[in-house]
């Protein structure tokens, strides 16, 4: 929200915006009554909206305005107006300690003077029940009258609207300012009790003290880590070192008083803020000259001693030093707990079907494949200490988009756009072209040469330089193997080596392999590491725990440990996490030394056939909901549609059959297999499809009314999908890699024993070929422009012979699977990266033969991994898998320490 200068707010009238932050937007404005200036402070969105938070609040606030101390910020007002929730507040002029923190440390003298100021008002404060529960660097205002806190007692109010579970029973962080499962206050300064999600009284704001007061005088944090799970593990875990080993001339007596705040048990702190005030005001006089301490209560420690107490403690905390080092030379320290956090998407954004979550090497960031308000799929990037998840909005992603990956500074994520391997930064959101895509690309990694390689599902890896270039083949599929896909690498520790996806039609040839730079094609550097149908991750050694593999076996995330020198494992695995979301090959995890993420598997989204008219206006629906409506075509007739939908046994697939007059669907074929790409006869009594009941995708044909068994059509050593069957039933067209880099065009005679024959044969990618209804053209689609277009092709029968002819462009900004209308006098396509219906109106004429593109509607992004519009014959209407929105709010679940359970070795 913002306020414009001039506006109104009850008397006063605001003059120009100070700031915002967590707790709203904050002006300058005039008290027209008063004729003072105030600073006022509006409240967002998740206060003003609640009745019964307001009320509390209201009269939270009135308990806060009744502190007066010179060092607390006076809250003078409450005030409502046209739904607008605001305070009003002293204007205190200055700057805030966290901006002169960023200079550095400050002079002892300044640390004491600011230290008995702000403990005084804490005193203060506690008198009255009120606690602040934010209390850090940003919240203390040095002004030329001293400090000034504030925001006091405005985290109760957070507290209250979000209580949150403890760390032992799964600690949720959910839009971390104002949802259900809230940690109150700001990471670096919380009490362990805070971070448990105990009650919490006064002696979590002598915890925050003690930390600001330590960064006063260090310039340094007491708790710091590269993300929020390590300063989670410092605050928990560790004591921060002695101030006076940052700066010598620090009075021990001081060192000892921020010790005794950051006690982990409240108990053991100081009790009361008005005992740690006359402490520092002791220092300050003079006290700190013997190095000694006024008498403290009798729970902060049992702290009364006398002079020779304090000397037989030194001595005996001397020996115990000695022996703790004797001890934890032999034995290390536990290593932290594991610490679960479940973090949410935000409200109306969904993961895409494949969607898997990829962990920064830095550990602060996750990015993620999904599909926000706007119905459009883009990476997204949820920064660990932020609130909320972003999107990247120009990352022109597909519904299915593959894995993206991260450069090793953490600065940029690479993914697979429509027509281009591209790498975005996560920062300024620009993106650059790395590539032109050799075919569809899965999965990659950088190194620290500045080296990517990435894998595709028609080729074998390639590698490309990161600033760009063109790519160059690093491994070739072998047939003698069976291969058919090399996907998702991942580089070693020396930049040289890597992990790698082998999938082959022989089970004893898939694997993880490693590979080389240097020699990618030595059969001793590629040998198979682990047997495996799935990706894997690697982490690098850290911290004394040895480099690790993460696989995927029955259902559950293993861990092993890994010579990265050797390329071999090493004694047994551990389970690490149960019930991971997978896809394809692709298992939804990733992982650092000390934090991992992963997308955890759900109930299978339901989908509901729908009916959209050619202005995308849905006008009815068809059959029941199911999990899946993959490849589909309507017959010839307009009665029924066959799809694929996957099978109870992972990776399979089956054919189904739904009578949309009726409603009923029927299976039409039966595993164990993929069974998919079917496609009707003229006539509509036979459908043709492919399937992998042999190793590769073969072409078979079946009779729809079950009168025959079915039959094998063509088999060959590569993988077929059949796409077209011309209306006079002489000629089927289908694509097939078979000799060429990317997927060609090849035609089979229906009749007799004729041999496919080839009609093109390019380096590009070309596939789903359409006949004409009056069997003179193709529609097609091709990468050879450097992006998918869609294109028409003269077809030209002559007696059993084939050939083409002259060929046009019928798409403008990318085309995807064109189909021709039943009198063939449009095309209609999917254009804007998978995004838009898109007609194009068709002549049959050479000058050239169509019109210019015309869009007819937007198309629903999550469609269930499926990318056909499955119009009827006239064009009219399009049969599209829409998605169930009553769902849950999707998360994933990020786990700190990971390795903490971990075996050794």
């Amino acid at each position: 929200m913002l306020i414009s200068s001039g506006q109104r707010l009850g008397p006063y009238e605001i003059l120009s915006a100070i700031g915002a932050g967590g707790m709203g937007e904050v002006y300058r404005a005039k008290d027209t009554r008063l004729d003072r200036v105030v600073a006022i402070k509006i409240l967002p969105a998740h206060v003003a909206d609640r009745d019964g938070l307001r009320e509390r609040f209201d009269r939270e606030a009135r308990a806060i305005s009744s502190l007066n101390h010179a060092h607390i910020c006076v809250l003078h007002d409450v005030g409502h107006q046209d739904g607008i929730e605001y305070l009003v507040m002293e204007l205190c002029e200055g700057e805030t300690l966290a901006a002169r923190l960023a200079k550095g440390p400050m002079p002892m003298d300044r640390v004491l003077q600011y230290a008995i100021e702000i403990s005084d008002a804490l005193d203060k404060a506690h008198r009255k029940g009120i606690t602040h529960r934010d209390l850090k660097p940003s919240n203390i205002m040095l002004t030329k009258s001293g400090v000034k806190l504030l925001d006091f007692g405005l985290a109760k109010l957070r507290q209250e609207e979000s209580p949150v579970a403890s760390l032992s029973d799964q600690l949720t962080v959910v839009n971390p300012i104002t949802s259900q499962g809230l940690i109150v206050g700001t990471l670096q300064y919380m009490a362990p009790e805070q971070l448990e999600g105990k009650e919490v009284d006064g002696r979590a704001d002598i915890f925050a003290f003690g930390a600001a007061v330590y960064e006063m005088a260090t310039g340094k944090r007491a708790f710091d880590g590269k993300n929020q799970a390590s300063v989670m593990a410092a605050i928990l875990e560790r004591d921060p070192p002695p101030i006076s080993s940052l700066q010598p001339m620090t009075p021990p007596a001081l060192d000892r008083v921020v010790k005794l705040c950051l006690a982990k048990d409240p108990d053991d702190r100081w009790q009361t803020a008005g005992d740690l005030h006359r402490e520092l005001k002791w220092i300050s006089e003079g006290g700190s000259q013997t190095g000694l301490a006024t008498p403290l209560p009798a729970r902060a420690a049992h702290a009364r001693r006398d002079w020779l107490a304090w000397c037989l403690i030194a001595i005996l905390a001397g020996i115990a030093a000695l022996l703790g080092f004797i001890h934890f030379s032999e034995k290390p320290p536990a290593p932290p707990p594991e610490v679960r956090l479940q973090i949410r998407l935000p409200d109306q954004v969904t993961f895409t079907r494949s969607a898997t979550v990829v962990m920064s090497p830095d550990g602060l960031h996750v990015a993620f494949p999904a599909i926000g308000p706007d119905g459009r799929p883009h990476l997204w990037i949820q920064d660990l200490g932020e609130e909320l998840a972003r999107p990247l909005s120009d990352t022109d992603i597909s519904s299915d988009s593959p894995p993206p990956f991260w450069s090793p500074d953490s600065h940029f994520i690479v993914f697979s756009g429509t027509s281009k391997v591209r790498k975005v930064d996560i920062q300024d959101g620009k993106v650059q072209d790395v590539c032109e895509k050799p075919g569809p690309v899965v999965g990659g990694s950088w190194n620290h040469d500045d080296v990517l390689i990435f894998g595709t599902n028609v080729t074998g890896l390639w590698k490309v330089p990161a600033a760009g270039g063109t790519a160059v083949p690093l491994t070739t599929l072998d047939a003698s193997r069976g291969e058919h896909e090399h996907e998702l690498p991942t580089f070693l520790p020396d930049g040289k080596h890597f992990l790698y996806l082998r999938t082959s039609s022989l089970a004893a040839q898939s694997g993880i392999y490693a590979g080389s730079l240097d020699n990618p094609a030595d059969r001793q550097s590629a040998k198979r590491v682990l047997a495996t149908g799935y990706g894997v991750g690697y982490v690098a050694p850290n911290g004394g725990n040895p480099g690790r593999l993460l696989f995927f076996r029955d259902g559950t995330l293993m861990a092993q440990s890994f010579d990265a020198d050797k390329l071999e494992l090493i004694g047994d695995a551990s389970p690490v996490a149960e019930g991971i979301n997978v896809a394809y090959e692709t298992p939804a995890f990733s992982a650092t030394p000390n934090v991992l993420a992963f997308r955890a598997a759900t109930a299978a989204k339901k989908f509901q056939l729908t009916w959209f008219d050619d202005k995308g206006k849905i006008i009815g629906k068809a059959g029941d909901q199911g999990d899946g409506f993959l490849n589909r075509m309507i017959s010839p007739d307009g009665t029924r549609v066959v799809f694929s939908r996957p099978s109870a046994n992972s990776g399979d697939r089956d054919l189904w059959i739904l009578d949309l007059t009726r409603g009923t669907t029927m299976r039409f074929t039966f595993g164990p297999s993929a069974n998919d790409f079917p496609i009707w006869s003229p006539d509509g009594r036979e459908i043709v499809f492919s399937s992998n009941r042999d190793g590769v995708f073969n072409l078979y044909r079946k009779s729809t009314d079950g009168s025959a068994p079915e039959q094998l059509l063509l088999r060959t050593n590569e993988d077929k999908k059949p796409t077209s069957w011309s209306r006079d039933g002489r000629f089927l067209l289908y694509e097939s890699a078979q000799g060429f880099t990317n997927d060609g065009l090849w035609v089979l005679p229906m009749a007799g024993n004729a041999k496919a024959i080839p009609i093109s044969n390019t380096a590009f990618d070309e596939g789903f070929a359409q006949i004409s209804p009056d069997g003179r053209w193709i529609t097609y689609l091709s990468n050879e422009t450097g992006r998918y277009e869609a294109y028409v092709q003269e077809f030209r029968v002559v007696g059993d012979s084939v050939t083409t002819g002259s060929k046009f462009l019928i798409s403008q900004g990318g085309g995807f699977y064109p189909t021709w209308s039943a009198d063939g006098k449009q095309i209609v396509y999917l254009g804007n990266d998978l995004a838009d219906a898109v007609a194009v109106a068709f002549d049959g004429s050479h000058s050239p033969p169509a019109g210019p593109p015309r869009t007819l509607f937007h198309v629903p992004a999550d469609r269930g991994g499926t990318t056909l519009l499955s119009p009827t014959g006239d064009q009219k209407r399009f049969l599209i898998p829409v998605a169930d929105d009553s769902k849950t709010p999707q998360s994933f679940t990020v786990i700190v320490n990971w390795m903490s359970t971990l075996k050794p070795k």
